[in-house]
């Protein structure tokens, strides 16, 4: 497949998306600016037709089949967003469609998916990831002579994604400093940079991936698109195991900066933009913006232009991002702690052990047949992650066995 996306191909995809999706705003965002000491503007993709950016990339290819392609239906794979966009223009299409999803995709999505394309589209579960249910999307569109309509790896799909870059400057009316655009597969990325390549080739571009899924930094370094073996799902919306044979080679000669940031971050981002400035993003949404201020170096007085990509977020979701936010912060901490059989145990351990400001989250205690211990598996939240080191040497002096679980620990990941 050969990569023609340029200029011209994404002003196109902006006058066939004209009238169809949202313009969505451009907000210039008060706490992100005073953190990097710059002017930061958040195009609000999440306020999209489908909260999320990507149906303009799906909306983009399909409005280009003819008659045959469109008789014949399309077909997706998708962690959730792309597959609202692919349902969204079946309906405003008249096409039929189907949805294959990995199991990792939040309930939200799913429903959202349903609730766009009605009778017209179905939703097919496969694999644990975006790639196994991207190899059954083939299958199929194979199979059946379905349009293959892809979440970023494509011609068409990127020239429609590259519209929000397009869009975003037409609001600011001048050019930025920065851009900052979040990358799963690359789409998004890559139609960036077909379009400021030409456009304005002086513009700073980075590329913020999340730190468990950084597929497109490793196929820059291999030189092509290399499969990740194993990748952290938690940012649905951009955990991609390998980068596209499409975008990549744009992503590779435009050579932006391309960073990577921890999911707990993100998860810190999404509350701050939640309890902050009344945000509902989604993981990938808050990708970008969680990058500013620790991760990328930003002049003081620039101008700075920050894609939040989506805010398809489902809400049973957020017991596990202040989990995941607390552990990044240092302040959550698990122990495995052999209490002594004898009364008043727990007691003194509650007494002579925490601090004022620390607070137990889990107790797991299992008696065993060992009559001198007992164990427990013990969460504890801190006031600050300072009193982590006062907290170690109180257990220390106490008359308990512990083990401090780290956060690479196989038995963490049964916790989160």
């Amino acid at each position: 497949m050969t990569a023609t996306v340029d200029a011209a191909a994404v002003e196109a995809a902006a006058e066939r998306l004209a009238g169809v999706v949202v313009r969505s705003p451009l907000e210039l965002n008060e706490r992100l600016s005073a953190r990097t000491g710059a002017q930061v503007w958040l195009k609000r993709e999440d306020l999209q037709v489908v909260r999320s950016y990507k149906v303009r990339g799906a909306y983009n290819l399909m409005a280009q089949l003819d008659q045959s392609q469109r008789a014949a239906g399309v077909v997706c794979a998708s962690a959730g967003n792309h597959g609202q966009g692919l349902a969204f223009a079946c309906n405003a299409l008249g096409l039929t469609g189907r949805v294959y999803l990995p199991r990792t995709t939040p309930r939200q999505k799913r429903d959202r998916i349903s609730q766009l394309g009605g009778d017209n589209v179905e939703i097919l579960i496969v694999g644990d990831t975006y790639d196994e249910a991207a190899v059954a999307a083939g299958n199929d569109a194979r199979r059946t002579g379905a349009t293959l309509v892809p979440a970023f790896d494509h011609a068409s799909t990127i020239a429609g994604q590259g519209t929000v870059i397009l869009e975003s400057f037409e609001q600011l009316g001048r050019v930025p400093d920065v851009v900052v655009v979040p990358v799963g597969g690359g789409g998004l990325l890559a139609g960036a940079l077909a379009w400021l390549s030409e456009r304005h080739p002086g513009v700073r571009v980075v590329g913020v991936e999340p730190a468990g899924a950084a597929c497109m930094a490793a196929a820059v370094t291999a030189g092509a698109p290399v499969e990740l073996s194993d990748i952290d799902t938690f940012v649905d919306g951009a955990a991609v195991k390998c980068a596209g044979d499409v975008t990549y080679p744009i992503v590779r000669d435009a050579g932006p900066e391309l960073v990577a940031v921890d999911e707990g971050r993100v998860c810190i981002e999404m509350l701050e933009l939640y309890q902050s400035d009344g945000v509902i993003a989604e993981p990938a949404g808050a990708l970008a913006p969680a990058a500013l201020g620790d991760v990328i170096d930003i002049a003081p007085g620039s101008t700075v232009l920050v894609i939040l990509s989506g805010g398809n977020n489902d809400v049973s979701r957020y017991a596990e991002i202040v989990e995941r936010a607390l552990v990044h912060e240092g302040r959550k901490h698990y122990f495995l702690v052999d209490f002594p059989q004898e009364p008043g145990a727990l007691r003194r351990f509650l007494d002579e052990v925490l601090g004022p400001e620390d607070d137990i989250t889990l107790f797991e205690y299992v008696k065993r047949s060992n009559r001198e211990i007992g164990p427990a598996l013990v969460g504890i939240e801190l006031g600050s992650a300072d009193d982590l080191d006062p907290l170690l040497e109180r257990m220390e002096h106490a008359p308990v066995q512990f083990e401090l679980v780290p956060a690479d620990s196989p038995l963490f990941r049964f916790l989160l």
